[in-house]
């Protein structure tokens, strides 16, 4: 797929495709199950089985109705200077989206609207709430067109001019490109237990249509002594056994968990540089297609951990106005890449890495240590609460107290993991023990400087320095009062002329 492509003529009213329609009511049946559960329930059709599949059919053709009226209802016009969507069956809606508001042009092509040739056209105008305007769906070579003219009437409307319509050519080196073997490393590094989270939410919706209370344990025991397994006749090392393959099968569950995960988000990774910003493709069975102008970034992260960072491994995101996807607010630039292969790629944007002769700041482990203190005080006021009104042993009690010991070596590692940076361009802040982050942002992009002080923090002479950027906020922590200001001041001497419109 190429990115030159032939601009699209203005339609008035123009309507998505048919085909469209038939994949929006083959993807909302999974919808209609409770529906069709309350007409069964409500009409007392379920005590006649002959009945069942008229009501199936009778809901799913109402269901087909209202979407068909609705896509007569919708219609999108690209006027000279916006595009327009008039939707609504009852409640008639017009939306107006100006040109130069709209930062990215996403296109998204689901498994089964693949299957057609269609994909959903998404606006985004950085609102943060996701998307402003979606088209379901157009055809992949119409999606190409509206992209290309939304990009070309946007450049008009900030005052330059139209891109030419270049000739098709073949695609270019990536600038970034995932194979299969680092996929398969990144799924391995993404352990995920969400899988018993699905699972478990799925038995509590449907817990009526099992025979027994998923959580019962009394039952599981009950069942596994009907089957002749006495659970107070196994031995000590039949239970370690057993404790051990259940571990390693939960570890088992959430590494192939992870592996799917990741294959299904990130297969096919590719980012290009094209003349408008990096072009990121992926995905497995929802493809994606979204571009991000180099304009729009405003910061650069850098994340890491501490056991994928023994081979190297580290994922750069970019901070931009523009949301990523609703799961999702950064625009992840690389998952899985060297830092030699991740710092080209962030000075396309003008952001550079922190220079190694400069040394980050550390902050004083009396401000991390703070939260402990506060611990400590709720555990004091927990015990004190537990042996009068609960009446328990003091030995019980007196261990709560040994709870703030326990978080001390985190707040140890988070501590000494910490560092900030200031240089004559750029802020740099390093952060997390588990979930290593060295933010970098260009002094330019900062928005806002707030400095923040409680009652504690005061006390101690210290504050907190927060920076406002498009789509994010930073901040210095632990900084006396004076060195605050100080930098605030400097920030904003730089800040000051800037025009943000153009940023």
């Amino acid at each position: 797929m190429s990115d030159a492509v032939v601009e699209a003529p203005l339609a008035e009213g123009e309507r998505t495709h048919k085909l469209g329609l038939l994949v929006s009511f083959i993807a909302g049946l999974p919808q209609l199950f409770f529906p069709i559960l309350a007409v069964l329930f409500g009409t007392g059709s379920r005590n006649n089985p002959e009945l069942i599949p008229l009501v199936i059919f009778g809901v799913m053709l109402v269901s087909f109705v209202f979407r068909w009226i609705a896509w007569l209802r919708f219609r999108f016009t690209l006027d000279d200077d916006d595009i327009r969507i008039e939707q609504g069956i009852l409640n008639r809606t017009v939306r107006s989206i100006p040109y130069d508001r709209i930062q990215d042009v996403s296109i998204e092509e689901k498994p089964l609207a693949r299957l057609f040739g269609l994909g959903e056209v998404k606006f985004e105008s950085g609102g943060g709430e996701g998307d402003d305007a979606k088209l379901s769906y157009v055809s992949m070579d119409r999606a190409e067109a509206l992209r290309q003219t939304v990009r070309s009437r946007k450049a008009l409307a900030a005052g330059g001019e139209a891109a030419p319509v270049a000739a098709v050519k073949a695609e270019a080196e990536p600038v970034f490109a995932m194979d299969n073997d680092r996929l398969l490393t990144l799924g391995l590094y993404s352990f995920s237990l969400i899988i018993f989270a699905v699972l478990g939410g799925l038995a509590q919706q449907f817990d009526f249509l099992l025979p027994y209370d998923w959580w019962d344990f009394k039952h599981w025991i009950g069942l596994a002594e009907d089957r002749g397994v006495s659970i107070n006749g196994i031995g000590a090392g039949a239970q370690i056994a057993g404790a051990l393959i259940a571990l390693a099968a939960l570890v088992g569950i959430g590494i192939v968990t992870g592996i799917v995960r990741t294959v299904l988000t990130e297969y096919g990774f590719r980012l290009d540089r094209n003349e408008r910003g990096f072009r990121r493709r992926r995905g497995f069975l929802t493809r994606t297609d979204v571009v991000m102008p180099v304009a729009r970034v405003q910061a650069a992260v850098v994340t890491t951990g501490p056991i994928r960072k023994r081979r190297g491994w580290h994922a750069l995101k970019f901070v931009s106005l523009a949301q990523d996807s609703k799961e999702e607010a950064d625009f992840m630039a690389a998952p899985l890449a060297k830092l030699d292969e991740i710092w080209p790629i962030a000075a396309e944007t003008g952001i550079m890495p922190p220079d190694p002769d400069f040394a980050f700041r550390k902050s004083r482990f009396l401000w991390w240590a703070t939260g402990l203190v506060g611990l400590s005080i709720g555990m004091i006021i927990a015990m004190v609460a537990t042996m009068v009104f609960a009446d328990a042993p003091f030995r019980l009690a007196v261990w709560m107290l040994a709870l703030p010991l326990l978080f001390l070596p985190l707040v140890w590692l988070e501590w000494r993991r910490y560092g900030d940076l200031i240089d004559g361009r750029q802020l740099y802040i390093r952060e997390g023990w588990w979930r290593q982050r060295l933010a970098m942002i260009p002094q330019l992009k900062v928005q806002s400087a707030e400095i923040s002080q409680g009652p504690i923090a005061r006390a101690l002479g210290l504050s907190t320095l927060h920076f406002g950027v498009a789509g994010g906020s930073f901040a210095f922590v632990a900084l006396p009062l004076a060195e605050a200001r100080a930098i605030r001041d400097q920030v904003m001497a730089q800040v000051a002329p800037v025009d943000f419109s153009r940023v």
